[in-house]
């Protein structure tokens, strides 16, 4: 792990390879990565860590979906970006997230152009 005064981005993914990918993109940034298998282990990442400047959020979880708890951690953080990474193509589910709070959304497979340029939009390195 970074040092905690390092920009953090917390990764909420219960599958462990997509978890594994991103990171090792997002390894090449200056930041600390944290990972959630779940919602609700998700709120209590963010609840303990004030580093973290991004959440990468699966909208499919277990425990707890991403939908409800982006709409959870935007009451307790509002300013806090969160984006939307699902493989999901189901209409409306872009509709969806977005309405649940996410700021942006990623389709999967994530790009790694594409993931790097939404980090980037959210997070000065």
């Amino acid at each position: 792990m970074c040092e905690n005064s390092l920009p953090g981005i917390l990764i909420v993914e219960d599958d462990e390879s997509n978890y594994l990918y991103l990171k090792v993109v997002l390894s090449k940034l200056n930041a600390t990565i944290w990972w959630a298998k779940d919602g609700l282990e998700a709120l209590s990442v963010c609840d303990q860590n004030d580093s973290i400047r991004l959440v990468l959020m699966d909208l499919y979880l277990p425990v707890m979906d991403g939908y409800e708890a982006t709409r959870i951690l935007k009451t307790r953080l509002p300013l806090l970006p969160i984006v939307a990474q699902t493989a999901s193509a189901m209409l409306g589910d872009k509709e969806k997230a977005m309405k649940a709070g996410c700021d942006d959304y990623l389709a999967k497979p994530i790009k790694t152009n594409d993931l790097l340029a939404v980090v980037n939009k959210y997070i000065i390195f």
